[in-house]
């Protein structure tokens, strides 16, 4: 055997004695704690197929937008939905700097509740298009 073909060996078998120490001291991965606080300005769940399925937001304020009431503008709002997995936010919860408003919807219509301004009241639609406001 040449010096060459030793030397070859030997460094084979420091080689082969690195690699083994290393996989020794692997460790699973550990989650190293939990963060304080998650800043963002928006979040979304999403199933198994990406679909989202949940989601918080901050919507920005909409100056120009015509109310079904007849009045324009919507002020900056925090959202709420959590989404079927038909692609229905079967809940809608929302709050604005006047108030606040609540859709909880299904497959046979949706009951809204608003209170927002002067006249809160609650809503119940059904699938048929036939509704019933309740105010105060």
């Amino acid at each position: 055997m040449t010096n060459l073909q030793r030397l070859t060996i030997i460094l084979t078998v420091f080689n082969f004695l690195f690699l083994a120490f290393g996989v020794a001291q692997l460790h699973p991965a550990v989650a190293q704690g939990v963060a304080p606080v998650l800043r963002a300005r928006a979040l979304e769940i999403v199933d198994a197929q990406g679909r989202v399925r949940a989601e918080i937001k901050v919507l920005p304020a909409q100056p120009t937008l015509k109310m079904p009431d007849g009045t324009t503008g919507y002020p900056e709002a925090v959202q709420l939905r959590l989404i079927s997995s038909h692609n229905n936010p079967n809940v809608k919860l929302v709050t604005t700097e006047d108030g606040s408003g609540m859709v909880l919807g299904g497959e046979k219509g949706h009951t809204q509740l608003l209170s927002r301004g002067a006249d809160p009241f609650i809503k119940i639609v059904t699938e048929d298009g036939r509704e019933r406001t309740i105010k105060p």
